[in-house]
């Protein structure tokens, strides 16, 4: 017993020791106990069961195609534009949105059905592609998870000190980030709107939307996301901030898009 803690604990001090990795959105070092190659390996092994969990793929090409081009266009101008990113609709009432590591972003058929414009679904899958290029999943599986993966695995030998993603997989659902992280989401999400065309406005009529969905009924979204006044004033504040250098009002809304590649298809 008391050789198994010893391991435990070098093992863990070895991988501490190690385990900053330079941040691809904010340029700074961060706690990271997990590989790109791991959070690509989740992403692929793990997406097909979030899909089935949130009721499968919207059977509908013409919607699929529509919502992976809007997301496209952010990856192209995000952090990891070389990142194979995956932009998919699932079939589930709940008013959500969510992404894996590795570029597998989701949302669901009870958020489409809510949204108006291209520009408020581009604002909804730039958030989360934030949440993917700056590893917000993979800094939180490190400090929520991490040492209990290492403490768990002394005296256990890994392949290339693989992860456990079984394990880990089930938990990346509901993710809670930190406040700090959600605020980047905000803050990279409206950079990467603003860049691929669209009016980030956009992003505050969805906040507004999801307020008034949640004091009617509470929904899934706001488990995992900070409360929307304080991001309704943050955005603000970064939004008056943007206006100097871009002429935000002149940017892409797209109703008419939304309207008919989206609210029409989701007709039953």
């Amino acid at each position: 017993m008391l050789k198994t803690q010893l391991t435990a604990f070098i093992l863990l001090g070895c991988v501490l020791s190690s385990g900053c990795a330079i941040n691809p959105v904010t340029g700074e070092k961060q706690l990271m106990l997990v590989s790109e190659d791991w959070e690509l390996q989740v992403g692929r092994q793990y997406s097909p069961e979030v899909e089935k969990q949130l009721g499968g793929r919207i059977e509908n090409w013409q919607l699929q195609n529509y919502i992976n081009s809007v997301g496209q266009r952010i990856a192209a101008v995000s952090h990891l534009p070389d990142l194979e990113f995956h932009y998919t609709a699932l079939n589930h009432e709940s008013v959500n949105a969510m992404a894996l590591p590795g570029g597998y972003v989701f949302i669901t058929r009870g958020m489409l059905e809510k949204l108006t414009s291209e520009a408020q679904l581009a604002g909804v899958l730039a958030h989360e592609t934030a949440h993917v290029t700056a590893r917000h999943a993979a800094a939180a599986v490190s400090s929520q998870m991490g040492i209990d993966l290492v403490l768990s695995a002394a005296g256990r030998k890994t392949s290339g000190g693989a992860m456990d993603i079984a394990r880990l997989g089930s938990g990346l659902i509901g993710l809670h980030y930190s406040r700090e992280q959600e605020m980047q989401a905000d803050t990279y999400g409206l950079d990467y709107m603003v860049k691929a065309g669209y009016s980030p406005y956009a992003m505050i009529e969805t906040i507004e939307m999801l307020q008034r969905q949640n004091e009617m009924r509470p929904i899934e979204f706001f488990s995992s996301h900070p409360d929307p006044a304080n991001r309704k004033t943050s955005i603000t504040s970064i939004l008056e901030h943007m206006s100097t250098n871009v002429y935000l009002p002149n940017l892409n809304t797209g109703e008419a898009e939304y309207d008919k590649f989206v609210l029409a298809n989701l007709v039953d």
